[in-house]
């Protein structure tokens, strides 16, 4: 194998596969990349058996061939050549030889045959929409995913219809829920399909373009330019989650959302640091907020507030909070409370892109 091509175009494509390749040395070749050069173009793919990427970029291909090689240490070298110079690609043996001007290095190569197979998809279904309303909605929802033995909850539940994507995520303990309507998108049937926190912080790279959609009894595919990412099924059942949406909570607060960020920061410095508990207090006109650490001290903040409803006390993780706060446009939120027990419905009080719904339950303080 030889090929010779600028630094601009192989640097990103290195760079996004960093965020696939695996770090760990359980399986020593899912470190590597592989390397396919043929007919003008060069494809670079990497997996970790759960999420893989193929992408390619165009060369001049003197000789053809393939090898596979650390993703980290090609990338690291590459990162620091310069733009000017064309960089050589030469496999020679079991190396591969990088060159550009006086700067060279020679990776050793593992057996290309080792390399696990990644999937090919048609994109046969025509499924598609915009990568920016996606990303959009992914921030919506991924910092509500969680880790653990349940795998339904290690991703987002995408949900396809006519016209309309739906992305849902719960750790147990609070659930997001986000909607667009998406012109000119036609499914026949109803597509839900759950998709892995890693898979969906990928997509959050890419730029903005069409993305195309896949999916087969393994393997869910998307497609961005030349960019193709594969994402193993996560066989489970998704908790019913229209089921945990409450609804006619009668004690409505609004408030500005800044106002409120900022005063659960202040109040959060002194909450325990287990439960990062915060207390509001609601009366009519008026949120106080307190926190107590017996290491430390208290804290306590006043916001003026339009409040209908009883008064009341509910505590929540002060994070929780600030994880959906950090993601709305809107200038005020809406606080939908039924009592001091029961699941709170908080949304922005403006959502031209959609609808954007998040379920939180109430702790003790």
């Amino acid at each position: 194998m030889r090929f010779s091509a600028t630094k601009s175009k192989i640097i990103n494509e290195l760079g996004l596969l960093q965020g696939i390749v695996e770090k760990r040395t359980t399986m020593p070749i899912l470190s590597n990349v592989l390397i396919k050069a043929s007919k003008g173009r060069v494809e670079v793919m990497g997996t970790d058996l759960e999420v893989g990427l193929k992408t390619f970029f165009e060369a001049e291909v003197k000789e053809n061939g393939q090898a596979a090689v650390n993703g980290k240490k090609l990338f690291d070298f590459v990162k620091l050549l310069s733009e000017e110079q064309a960089i050589d690609f030469i496999k020679k043996e079991e190396h591969l030889i990088v060159r550009s001007g006086d700067s060279e290095i020679k990776i050793l190569a593992a057996p290309e045959e080792d390399f696990p197979a990644i999937q090919d998809a048609g994109f046969d279904r025509n499924i598609s929409w915009t990568v920016s309303v996606f990303q959009e909605m992914i921030d919506c929802v991924i910092y509500a995913i969680t880790q653990e033995q349940r795998y339904y909850l290690n991703g987002a539940l995408l949900s396809l219809k006519d016209n309309q994507i739906e992305l849902v995520s719960t750790d147990g303990h609070r659930l997001s829920y986000t909607k667009r309507e998406i012109d000119g998108l036609r499914i026949e049937n109803e597509i839900n399909q759950i998709i892995s926190k890693k898979t969906l912080n990928e997509l959050k790279k890419y730029d903005d373009g069409n993305l195309d959609f896949d999916f087969d009894d393994n393997s869910l595919f998307f497609r961005v330019k030349n960019r193709v990412l594969i994402s193993r099924v996560i066989e489970s059942k998704f908790p019913n989650y229209q089921a945990v949406i409450p609804k006619d909570n009668p004690n409505v607060l609004s408030i500005n959302k800044e106002e409120l960020t900022a005063a659960i920061k202040r109040v959060s410095i002194l909450s325990s640091e287990k439960s990062k508990g915060v207390k509001f207090d609601l009366k009519a006109g008026e949120l106080r907020l307190f926190s107590y650490n017996p290491e430390f001290g208290e804290a306590r903040d006043k916001v003026i507030v339009d409040y209908q409803g009883q008064d009341l006390e509910i505590g929540f993780n002060s994070q929780y909070l600030l994880d959906f706060l950090g993601t709305v446009s809107s200038e005020r939120v809406v606080l939908e409370i039924k009592d001091e027990n029961s699941a709170v419905l908080i949304k922005p009080e403006e959502a031209p892109q959609g609808v954007y719904l998040y379920v939180l339950m109430p702790m003790k303080i």
